[in-house]
């Protein structure tokens, strides 16, 4: 795909993208494939979905306490438990606001921890990353922030989420819909959003603006970036994937960059 080498005005010093067809198929990538790249954000996602596999196997459920009080893990993955964004500070009430959570997914990965007798990481590791063939990437901490991975994994993972062999596809669905509907919230790097829709760990578009994501992209569109430089998106219409690594902190030249890529990709997808 000619659109993903634009990634090479990027201001960076290395970069990898990749586009993942709904079938699975890979419609191109390019830049080094093995190279491992600190996820950031990103990590999120992949931490929703083995939490995810913890409720399909019945070791936790959506509904249960977990976090402050009034909080279960659903609040949890979908930022509205009320958790600060980097302390273990309660700023309101469950289900009331969406306030971006590190601290959210670290009180989950211990939740999930507590409750299958397993560390997070190796839970992730077992439940995740094994099965999809993901060797080369690694949580050495938070379940918020610290993974790292290669666009060789993140092309596995893309795959997976349009075609769930891991979940029940209707987990999946549920999980990249709008969870708690209607809340206003800031969205990091972009400012207050009304509403700040996000599923399950994942982001939800609709009609935010600004965004990272394109102007053509679906407001179905839903996934995660990170601080680190990185992004996975999953836009259903389009029939896509669009994975993105980058060793530059997420900053202005992020902010330009990305959508006009993704405005792109999906051009380029559609035949334009």
């Amino acid at each position: 795909m000619d659109s993903l080498r634009t990634i090479e005005n990027w201001p960076v010093t290395t970069a990898a993208a990749a586009v993942v067809r709904a079938d699975g198929t890979v419609a191109g990538t390019h830049g080094p494939a093995d190279h491992r790249f600190a996820l950031a954000s990103v990590t999120k996602p992949l931490a929703a979905y083995a939490a995810l596999v913890a409720v399909e196997e019945g070791a936790i459920e959506l509904d249960e306490p977990a976090g402050p009080e009034g909080s279960t893990v659903r609040h949890l993955l979908a930022h509205t438990s009320g958790l600060a964004f980097d302390e273990h500070r309660t700023m309101a009430a469950a289900g009331t606001r969406r306030i971006y959570s590190n601290t959210g997914f670290e009180v989950l990965g211990d939740h999930i921890a507590k409750a299958t007798g397993i560390p997070f990481p190796e839970y992730l590791r077992q439940a995740v990353l094994v099965p999809l063939g993901m060797a080369a990437t690694d949580l050495p901490g938070s379940p918020a922030k610290d993974g790292v991975s290669t666009l060789a994994d993140l092309v596995r993972f893309a795959a997976e989420l349009q075609a769930p062999r891991l979940l029940d596809p209707r987990t999946v669905a549920e999980a990249t819909s709008v969870a708690f509907p209607g809340l206003p919230g800031v969205l990091p790097g972009y400012g207050n959003q009304k509403p700040n829709d996000w599923g399950l760990g994942f982001e939800i578009r609709d009609g935010k603006s600004p965004h990272w994501t394109g102007a053509s992209s679906s407001p179905r569109t839903f996934g995660h970036f990170g601080q680190a430089g990185t992004f996975l998106w999953v836009d259903p219409d389009a029939g896509a994937a669009c994975a993105a690594l980058a060793d530059r902190a997420f900053g202005p030249w992020a902010i330009e960059a990305w959508p006009a890529f993704t405005d792109a990709v999906l051009a380029e997808l559609r035949g334009n």
